[in-house]
């Protein structure tokens, strides 16, 4: 059997191709004065969720109620 190593060079390639390949990525930007960015991340955190999947879930919630 053959013994395979740790590499990070390797994983970060690896990852970066799976990201390239089977994600879209969408940037948005809140006000820094806004105190938005702590809510999200507050509001996820407290929901067990991250950042990207309770944003991932609004949307689709709003998305659904506004159809």
């Amino acid at each position: 059997m053959a013994s395979h190593t740790y590499s990070p060079q390797a994983h970060s390639k690896a990852v970066t191709k799976y990201t390239k390949e089977k994600l879209d990525r969408i940037e948005f930007r809140v006000p820094k004065k806004s105190g938005l960015k702590a809510e999200i991340y507050a509001h996820a955190a407290k929901n067990g969720e991250s950042v990207n999947a309770f944003i991932v879930r609004a949307v689709k919630e709003a998305m659904e109620r506004e159809v």
